[in-house]
């Protein structure tokens, strides 16, 4: 059967997995052999070359998901990234990349790339004609992230596509927030998309990776950059990746169902003062987000009223963690001026709009009510509190 004609959870169930054949197990063996025969062989394996059979059956997986021919698996979205950029980018060339995006891949940017003579401009927004306006003549790549981290604001993904191939540029996207499940940028004309697996696709908390996604002509020199700079993963860890993602689907639809409820009622909340989150009506982009994502994901973010002290809020939430990360199974909520953001000066933090009150809320597959409570009986005693 096509992979084409499978359904969502069955390509995240069987696709990628490898056949046991030798004793019939149901799941995929570990392969964790770091040496591989050489002589008579058409694949000479190493883990460094990111072709050990765990990584190159998982990358399948990924490439289904992503509707691309091929993919490959990283020590970290970050590694992920950062070879992306390095394989299309040389001393010389220029960047253009969107101004509201997680905040490791802008130091990143700011702190690496004048070492190469890698020039870049962040646009002053996320419309097309921010991205257009910020153009060179030697740029050769656009980078987006949408929906974004913190604020979930939504980019034309199309737009910023055909705009970028008017020009013979090559388009990137970090695509974590949505996940495969919420969005398929590949289908709009981006031509390089990266996850980091460490959320979404690991789902529970326990797992470091990154995964970039794309035709093998761009794989393929992704590759040649990333087989000197070493950022592949360990084969155990990346069996662990590939049995997270079984239930990819069901995950994400479970957390997308609770984050489009809790969206609603927190921006109904007395004592919030703005909640962002695409799914709801009053979000800026919310029809471009239905004509781009499946759903609209289980990210929002929000502020609390001021006199309430958000790090205060945070220390009172019982079910819901305070916590580094996003995207388990678990509830958590962080202040993005104290981690995601942290790296950047508070200057750049306001002018994208990252305020000391504004949390992020990755939402979980708890019971709806219990996480109401939860924020309900925070917000109480944090006022409480204040007022003591």
């Amino acid at each position: 059967m096509s992979k084409k004609k499978l359904g969502l959870n069955t390509i995240c169930t069987h696709v990628g997995e490898i056949k046991d054949e030798q004793f019939k197990g149901a799941i995929s063996p570990i392969y964790l052999s770091t040496s591989y025969e050489f002589d008579n062989v058409d694949v000479k394996r190493y883990p460094r070359y990111f072709n050990t059979p765990n990584q190159e059956y998982l990358a399948k997986k990924i490439a289904a998901l992503e509707h691309t021919e091929t993919a490959m698996i990283f020590g970290s979205g970050m590694a992920a990234i950062s070879h992306m950029f390095l394989a299309f980018l040389q001393q010389g060339d220029h960047i253009v990349v969107q101004n509201t995006l997680y905040g490791g891949t802008s130091n990143f940017i700011r702190e690496e790339f004048p070492k190469y003579g890698i020039e870049f401009s962040f646009t002053d927004g996320y419309a097309v004609s921010d991205f257009e306006a910020a153009i060179q003549p030697n740029t050769k790549l656009i980078h987006i992230e949408t929906p974004s981290n913190p604020l979930l604001t939504v980019t034309d993904i199309k737009g910023v596509a055909d705009l970028a191939k008017s020009k013979r540029i090559v388009t990137t996207i970090d695509n974590t927030f949505a996940s495969p499940v919420n969005q398929n940028p590949i289908d709009f004309g981006i031509d390089i998309v990266m996850h980091s697996a460490t959320k979404y696709l690991g789902g529970h908390s326990d797992i470091l990776a990154g995964a970039v996604a794309s035709t093998q002509e761009h794989m393929d020199r992704i590759w040649n950059v990333s087989k000197n700079l070493g950022g592949s993963l360990s084969d155990f860890t990346v069996w662990m990746l590939e049995r997270s993602m079984k239930t990819l689907a069901l995950r994400v639809k479970a957390q997308t169902k609770n984050a489009k409820k809790l969206a609603k009622f927190l921006d109904k909340h007395d004592d919030v003062a703005k909640v962002y989150y695409p799914g709801l009506k009053s979000h800026p982009e919310h029809k471009l987000a239905k004509t781009q994502m499946h759903d609209f994901g289980a990210m929002l973010s929000f502020e609390l009223n001021e006199g309430i002290d958000a790090m205060a809020f945070q220390k009172q939430l019982e079910l819901i963690k305070s916590s580094m990360s996003l995207a388990g199974v678990e509830s958590t909520m962080l202040l993005p001026s104290e981690t995601s953001h942290a790296l950047l000066t508070p200057e750049q933090r306001a002018a994208v709009g990252i305020s000391d009150q504004l949390i992020r809320f990755s939402v979980g597959i708890e019971t709806l009510k219990d996480l109401k409570q939860d924020i309900e009986q925070a917000i109480t005693k944090t006022k409480v509190a204040s007022f003591a």
